[in-house]
């Protein structure tokens, strides 16, 4: 039994010591892994205490760092569509397009508190917009200038030594020229000696003066104004159907040019500092009674000389190009020949209408960067002053009336015909009226004017075009003849009847020219 305790005592000592030897063992490691780095792969699995114990902190920020995707969800930011304005319905957007907002309402203080009657034209012009062109230079000299002019003018002198405008040379002018070298035009029997002239030097490429060339535009004189003179005096011509004016100094030398759309967009720009004109613009086109229901327009399938043709013989500077419902399409004017001044664009002569628009919008897009498709049309509901912003950003002499199907603004307007498509003719010459007789022919390209490059197209439906399913069927035309003519009556003045220049100027055109049209046109009775 003494033994048995003896050997029972002796065990449990042995494991003391074992215990307290291990203790000091792990003491010992304990002290040691304080003053050294542990080996990496201790830190591979982390103890219970790193998660339960003295860490339970840190463990908590990690959890709270690493939050799920639909917890991230919770506090997601508002959606910008939240804090958008809502879109205009549509009718809110064609009355915005029917009314839009007037002219600066800040005007120019040069003009505030005074009567626009009493303002002198010469405060609205200015001498950078006069351009010179002696008669003895080239018509390719004139039509170089022509192109750069900002008012789409000329002036024409005798010599270098003087400042006296004796005429102009314009696009009207330019069209009448390409008319007579590609045949269209049919001459006077007191003008056949100038054809036969003109011809020859054009098959030679020689460089024709303007002041042989000048016989056959039949233009009327030149209309002078003295820089004092006020603008009562101004609207009343300008009123009347005349174009534009050649303003001068005192001593008659040339110092402005006064054209309808300087004076309308004059009045658009500082309106609201003349009342009389300001309570007009947002009457309707249809109570203002202004406009025409006789209208000149051209199928847009038709062939580009048709229109060119049809613009001389009513003495126009535009035409409307329609396709077979009558519905706008397109707008083609007197300053659209400068894409005909190269030889290399002869063919569009031949080609449709359409591909002519096609061309023109196209290098709108490629050489200026303007993706955009004026639009020159209204309807009887459109403001005044919608009609005005139209013609001053478009810088066009007229706007086409479209029928409205109501007078609700969220009305659609006539729809169009369906896809059309137009057959292009094979590029040709044009036949020249040989020298002898003004109806043989002798296939001669036009000379050219002006070298530009030409810019290949291809047609484009009526349907297609950007913007064509917004216009309507044809019905009228206004014109800044028109608006110039009621802004003067509106003030007691006296303008006279635009139809009598309208007729004077269609009758100086239409005997220089073969009147092809005139079969096949229903209403061309007017000019504006």
């Amino acid at each position: 039994m003494d033994a048995s305790q003896g050997s029972g005592s002796g065990s449990r000592e042995l494991k003391e010591t074992r215990a307290t030897s291990s203790t000091s063992l792990a003491s010992s490691v304990s002290n040691s892994s304080s003053s050294q780095k542990p080996p990496v792969l201790a830190q591979r699995s982390p103890s219970v205490s790193i998660s339960a114990g003295s860490g339970s902190n840190n463990g908590a920020a990690k959890s709270a760092h690493r939050q799920s995707f639909v917890e991230g969800l919770r506090n997601a930011p508002s959606s910008p569509r939240s804090q958008r304005h809502p879109s205009f319905t549509q009718a809110a957007l064609q009355d915005l397009l029917n009314h839009p907002p007037s002219g600066s309402k800040h005007g120019n203080p040069r003009f505030s508190g005074r009567d626009w009657r009493d303002v002198s034209i010469g405060e609205l012009v200015s001498p950078d917009d006069v351009k010179w062109v002696e008669f003895d230079n080239s018509i390719e000299e004139a039509t170089m200038l022509l192109l750069k002019s900002s008012t789409n003018v000329v002036l024409v002198r005798e010599n270098t030594d003087t400042q006296v405008a004796v005429s102009t040379f314009d696009f009207t002018d330019l069209n009448v020229y390409l008319l007579v070298v590609v045949g269209l035009a049919k001459p006077d029997e007191d003008q056949i000696e100038v054809f036969n002239e003109i011809l020859a030097k054009a098959r030679q490429g020689s460089q024709i003066p303007l002041r042989e060339v000048f016989p056959l535009f039949r233009k009327d004189p030149v209309v002078h104004l003295s820089a004092t003179e006020d603008l009562a005096q101004a609207i009343q011509v300008l009123g009347s159907g005349i174009h534009r004016l050649v303003v001068t100094s005192p001593s008659g030398d040339a110092i402005g040019i006064a054209s309808q759309l300087r004076l309308v967009e004059f009045f658009w720009n500082e309106g609201v500092n003349f009342p009389i004109i300001d309570r007009l613009y947002p009457v309707l086109l249809r109570d203002l009674g202004i406009g025409t229901k006789q209208i000149v327009s051209v199928n847009s399938d038709a062939p580009l000389s048709d229109a060119l043709t049809l613009m001389h013989n009513e003495g126009l500077t535009s035409v409307a190009v329609v396709d077979n419902g009558l519905n706008v399409v397109g707008n083609i004017s007197t300053k659209d020949v400068r894409h005909l001044t190269s030889s290399s664009n002869a063919h569009l002569l031949s080609d449709s209408c359409m591909h002519f628009i096609s061309v023109i919008l196209n290098e709108r897009g490629v050489e200026k960067g303007r993706d955009v498709f004026p639009v020159f049309y209204v309807n009887p509901y459109s403001t005044l002053a919608h009609t005005v912003a139209k013609l001053v950003a478009t810088r066009s002499h007229r706007m086409w009336i479209v029928e409205s199907a109501s007078p609700s603004p969220s009305a659609p307007a006539t729809p169009l015909m369906g896809p059309q498509g137009f057959v292009t003719a094979p590029p040709a010459q044009p036949s020249l009226p040989s020298a002898g007789s003004a109806s043989g022919a002798a296939p001669v390209a036009p000379p050219s004017p002006l070298t530009l490059p030409a810019i290949p197209v291809s047609t484009v439906p009526a349907s297609a075009m950007a913007g064509a399913r917004l216009s309507g069927r044809l019905s009228g035309v206004v014109s800044l003849t028109d608006i110039l003519n009621m802004f003067a009556r509106s003030t007691g003045l006296n303008p006279a009847d635009p139809g009598e220049q309208r007729a004077r100027r269609r009758r100086s055109s239409s005997s220089s020219v073969r009147p092809s049209l005139d079969s096949s046109r229903a209403s061309l009775d007017i000019r504006r």
